[in-house]
């Protein structure tokens, strides 16, 4: 059977996931399960805070990705963009016929349907700036449901069925599955958009910065002119996409004061950040969050600005800024153990991951931070950003770096290089090393640190259990 909509199926039907463990599969999974489907997945590699979010479902991942597991026979199949065409399931499914989709098909088919969409994209901040602003719509009693590519604390999940009009989702311009090679937020009939910043990524399918910015051109089209558009004016390639909108509401945010909405930061300190957002030269309100670093301000920011568009009420937007508490995964805290703060953040891409550091050691001023990198990301495991990642840790305290994660698949002169990257920092006078794995990392962490000292570790995945490893080993050095 080809592709088919979930649209009409019916209720109690089995539904299979195939690389359940993503962070938008495992929300989907949820989000099924809710409405009343029984709901089963595989994965090949699960790790949290997605595989214990499944398990507090009741929902078991079957591992690794096998014929097997399409028996019993799924009424319907979802397939992840992790999966290839040969895929042992994948050409199960086929060879049974079996109907299925894309992930963002079933979500625009059966979950935003007909309701306000909200969709953030961009290259940076997307998470997060849907956390937010799904908090700020619960806030205002809009009941919001929405799709998150993490964790948000508020919530303490990554998924809400809409209980109202109101959908909240993150738009990523991945592609979709291996059926289905455009952009995901195609399928999320995107009618109020955040378009948070574009960059080149995802080298391993995007051929270039242009072919990139091409993807985010295709949305702006997407936009209905009785729609909204909220976009990072400081950048000049951002501007120069959202100028292609039809949209009647489209509005400029950023630092600089000729934005449309423009935020002047006041302060950054261990407890909260406090600045003021104006409009059209006018100021809207002062605010206070519990997150730092400019680029979460700028979050933020984009937040307010679609909450004045929608003409939310602004004491309850105030509140909500103030009351949210972040992402897992995001900056978040795992704890102190020897007195050691230890933070924990997905920064991946060059630019967040000097963004993060930069808020951090700005955050923990009178402190010594520790940047711990793991390349893991399909695109920081390749060459294309080697010199950027140089510049990303200029300015970091002490900084340790991961050899590359599985780089099999990757052609050699291809490869981003661990150590080159070291040995250019070592030039510019970096105290900068390398290390085969996570367990050496641990070993020379806890030689080396002190009490009140600060470890952000950057990965967007498992990192081998580095986070664990770690708490353990400086505790029992306390002792």
């Amino acid at each position: 059977m080809p592709q088919a909509s979930i649209k009409n199926l019916p209720a109690k039907s089995h539904v299979h996931l195939m690389g359940i463990c993503g962070t938008a599969m495992a929300s989907l999974a949820g989000l099924l399960k809710d409405r009343g489907y029984q709901v089963t997945g595989s994965d090949s590699n699960p790790y949290p805070p997605m595989s214990t979010q499944l398990e507090s479902l009741g929902i078991q991942i079957q591992k690794p990705y096998q014929k097997q597991n399409l028996h019993p026979t799924p009424d319907f199949v979802i397939v992840g963009n992790v999966i290839s065409a040969n895929n042992e399931e994948a050409q199960e499914m086929v060879s049974l016929g079996l109907p299925y989709c894309s992930l963002p098909q079933a979500m625009g088919d059966v979950i935003i349907a007909e309701r306000d969409s909200f969709v953030i994209s961009g290259t940076h901040g997307k998470t997060t700036t849907t956390s937010l602003l799904s908090w700020v719509a619960e806030e205002c009693g809009l009941k919001p449901g929405f799709l998150i590519g993490g964790i948000p604390k508020n919530f303490s999940q990554s998924f809400r069925n809409p209980q109202a009009n109101t959908f909240v989702i993150e738009g990523d311009e991945y592609d979709t599955a291996y059926f289905d090679k455009v952009p995901k937020f195609i399928h999320y009939k995107p009618k109020n958009v955040i378009l948070t910043s574009v960059e080149f990524d995802h080298a391993d399918i995007y051929k270039d910065f242009d072919a990139v910015k091409a993807a985010f051109y295709t949305l702006m089209k997407l936009i209905p002119a009785d729609g909204s558009l909220v976009y990072w004016g400081d950048d000049a390639n951002v501007k120069q996409i959202a100028k292609t909108s039809i949209v009647k509401n489209n509005f400029s945010y950023g630092l600089k004061e000729e934005n449309d909405f423009y935020t002047k930061i006041h302060e950054q300190t261990e407890g909260l950040s406090n600045f003021t957002v104006y409009f059209e030269g006018e100021k809207v309100a002062d605010f206070k969050t519990q997150m730092t670093g400019s680029y979460n301000l700028l979050n933020a920011t984009a937040v307010i600005a679609q909450s004045v568009i929608q003409g939310w009420e602004l004491a309850k937007v105030i509140k909500a800024l103030e009351t949210f508490s972040g992402v897992k995964r995001r900056q978040e805290i795992l704890g102190e153990p020897g007195g050691v703060l230890l933070i924990e953040d997905f920064a991946h891409h060059p630019t967040a991951v000097k963004e993060t550091v930069k808020a951090i050691q700005l955050k923990y001023k009178n402190k010594k931070v520790f940047s711990v990198f793991e390349p893991r990301s399909a695109t920081s495991r390749r060459k294309v950003f080697q010199k950027d990642y140089v510049e990303a840790f200029k300015e970091a305290h002490e900084i340790l770096i991961a050899e590359a994660f599985d780089q099999g698949k990757i052609t050699e002169t291809d490869r981003f290089s661990s150590d080159e990257l070291i040995a250019d920092l070592v030039q510019l006078k970096k105290s900068a090393k390398l290390f085969k794995n996570a367990d050496e990392i641990v070993k020379d962490l806890t030689a080396r640190t002190k009490k009140g000292d600060v470890i952000l570790i950057m990965s967007n995945g498992g990192f081998d259990g580095i986070y664990q490893k770690l708490i353990k080993s400086l505790e029992e050095k306390l002792e």
